[in-house]
């Protein structure tokens, strides 16, 4: 197989990718150029609605088969709310003052810091992200199949407040997943997706000072679906709410462009198609010369929504690009790449574009580059630049695609100064060739940490038996170093930080043939001069019971030593009945068992809980939380507090919110 990077990094594709295909693009051909010549402009919106309908006029396909299907068919939810187009909004200078650039340095609340309310495992440290529990002064709020419940931690308590259906009162949940939630200054934000009506919905409850909960509003952007099995669509920053939502245009007329473009609702009893407003007009959608396919066309928007009036108010920018992506939010910008397939009888051809879509309000600008990332994790901007982790196979993140082959990998590294009115393309030197590890069918899982990105291989799909996955690699991504490799135990499942080292965790096959069952093995590294393994654990019978990057949290106690979490079920219990949230003591990298608090005994057994909507956990039901010196551990529906016993945290009490407790004989 002939790599695209090999093609891309060639002068001769370089000087090939001089002049688009005819009628490719929605603006005029224009020639590629070198990024550095391209970087002083932004991107153009179209001119009009009527210069974006005649574009769309040429670009789309009705009925064009798309590249990613859906979730399975799943329950119920409610509709979403409508107002009139609001003046746009940018980010306070005070929201972005309060974020730590960290890249993936993940700086988690210290446990001498009893007040944070920082409980999810984010990228970037200062940019929340959707979860299923989130925490706000002395309570926890938990989302789960189709309700928020709040407990009670204040002082020396522990015990269940109140609940309350996660959708609007008097609204049909039909067909609706309520998957992740966020929480500002006594605002529970809820976000959820409507195959009924089509659209990212938006709850908004008031936390109250003694734990109840009340509904403020139900909102509706019209959207298609936005699920990932890694990425979150939600993002926090201060009190402004991002989130990326894509649209297809399989079913744009332009007679009618507002029933296929975003829009926005506030729902009330009645609410009506008509109650929509347009918050994304044609001169807020942009494009990237070269980059647009008749018949593989979608909008790509994000969405930024202020929570700190009595009513939201919401603008949108788009660009246009191929159905496949991935989006990455940084402290001031949300990048979103997107790619097609390779052309091959146009070796060379750039098939990517990355958009930065600032948050300020500033108009995006992008660079055309070749390969797809996997995940969000695959990107980093820090210090004037974006550095993204790409393989030439890669279909990005929409739904499972993160879980396909990534093929050839390569770093990319530009200055954020490069990105322009989108004909620049990535400089030959800008691309770092990787070893090419993940050729099958094999899950590629990456983090940046501190100066270093970290990847390795792992849940393996394909048919050959014959190839080693039981290796990582790290790489200072700003230097040309070649990247150390780390032998290891296991294939990798999950890459993660403790402090400014990493953490591996994966299985291995092989110990299934020699105990009989699947083991956990979680690998230390240090990331020094040499990166090297530096300690190893064995949990034997036990898988993760969430691969997702919210099911793990480390919090250090200093700069050597802290305590971690993760969610794990016996291997060989598909329905999570032997759930518990295993803990392992970090001491300057040694890795010890720190005990573990389990579900109760009739928790493997099916609960009636009267579920209406959102009955499947796609987010998963788990999380360790440490909140100031307490550990706990959600299980389902059941919290479960821990106390420490000498070197090991053992069940000190637990909680169990569940809205019915009859076990189902």
């Amino acid at each position: 197989m002939k790599s695209l990077f090999a093609a891309a990094l060639s002068a001769a594709a370089l000087l090939a990718l001089a002049a688009p295909a005819a009628g490719r693009a929605a603006t005029p051909a224009e020639p590629a150029r070198p990024a550095a010549a391209a970087a002083a402009a932004a991107l153009k919106p179209f001119a009009s609605e009527g210069d974006f309908r005649r574009a769309m006029a040429r670009l789309v396909k009705p009925g064009a088969n798309r590249r990613h299907s859906p979730p399975p068919p799943a329950p119920d939810a409610p509709a979403a709310p409508a107002q009139s187009a609001q003046a746009p909004i940018t980010l306070s200078s005070n929201a972005l003052e309060s974020i730590t650039v960290t890249g993936s340095r993940i700086e988690s609340p210290s446990i001498e810091s009893p007040s944070a309310d920082t409980i999810t495992n984010v990228q970037t440290q200062g940019v929340d992200e959707g979860d299923i529990v989130k925490k706000q002064g002395d309570h926890l709020i938990v989302l789960r199949r189709g309700r928020l419940f709040v407990l009670d931690t204040g002082g020396d308590r522990l015990r269940a407040v109140s609940s309350i259906d996660a959708f609007a009162p008097g609204s049909d949940p039909a067909d609706t997943w309520y998957d992740e939630m966020l929480v500002a200054d006594g605002t529970v934000v809820v976000i959820g997706y409507s195959y009924g009506r089509g659209g990212t919905e938006i709850g908004l409850f008031d936390l109250q000072a003694d734990g109840g909960l009340r509904y403020r509003a139900t909102y509706q952007l019209r959207s298609s679906d936005y699920y990932s099995a890694r990425n979150y669509a939600s993002r926090l920053i201060g009190k402004t709410l991002i989130f990326y939502a894509p649209m297809s245009l399989d079913d744009y007329e332009a007679e009618q462009p507002g029933a296929h473009l975003p829009a926005l609702r506030h729902w009330r009893p009645g609410a009506t198609p008509a109650d929509f407003r347009r918050i994304l007009p044609a001169t807020a959608i942009y494009a990237s010369p070269g980059q647009l396919d008749p018949g593989d066309v979608a909008l790509h928007a994000v969405t930024q929504c202020e929570l700190g009036g009595p009513r939201m108010r919401c603008r949108s920018a788009a660009v246009l690009g191929p159905d496949s992506r991935t989006f990455y939010v940084s402290e001031d910008a949300v990048y979103v790449w997107t790619s097609r397939d390779p052309d091959p009888d146009r070796p060379g051809q750039p098939n990517a574009a990355v958009f930065r879509m600032p948050l300020d309000g500033r108009p995006p600008s992008a660079l055309r580059a070749s390969g797809a990332p996997v995940d969000q994790m695959s990107f980093l901007q820090r210090d004037g630049w974006l550095n993204v982790l790409v393989g030439n196979d890669a279909e990005g993140e929409a739904m499972w695609a993160s879980r396909t082959r990534t093929g050839d990998l390569a770093l990319l590294r530009v200055r954020l100064s490069e990105f322009g009115d989108g004909r620049g393309i990535a400089r030959r030197a800008a691309y770092r060739p990787l070893p090419q590890a993940n050729v099958y069918d094999y899950d590629l899982h990456a983090r940046f940490i501190g100066d270093w990105l970290v990847f390795g291989f792992g849940g393996y799909w394909g048919d050959k038996d014959d190839v080693d996955v039981k290796r990582a690699y790290a790489l200072r991504y700003a230097r040309r170093e070649p990247p150390s490799v780390l032998r290891l135990r296991h294939a990798v499942e999950r890459v993660d930080a403790l402090g400014q080292d990493a953490i591996l965790i994966g299985t291995d096959r092989d110990d299934e043939e020699q105990v009989g069952t699947r083991a956990l093995h979680f690998t230390s590294v240090r990331l020094g001069a040499a990166p090297r393994v530096a300690g190893h654990y064995l949990q034997t019978d036990a898988v993760q019971g969430d691969d997702r990057s919210h099911g793990f949290f480390y919090r250090p106690e200093d700069a050597d030593n802290g305590l971690l979490g993760l969610p794990v079920i016996g291997a060989g219990d598909a329905d999570g009945g032997n759930a518990r949230v295993l803990f392992l003591r970090n001491r300057r990298l040694n890795l010890s068992a720190a005990g573990a608090l389990a579900a109760g005994a009739g928790a493997a057994r099916r609960r009636d809980d009267g579920c209406v909507v959102s009955c499947v956990d796609w987010y998963g039901d788990a999380r360790p939380i440490f909140a100031g010196t307490r550990v706990y551990a959600l299980l389902g529906y059941e919290l479960v507090e821990g106390r420490r016993d000498g070197g090991r945290i053992v069940e000190r009490r637990r909680v169990d919110f569940s809205p019915r407790a009859k076990v189902a004989p």
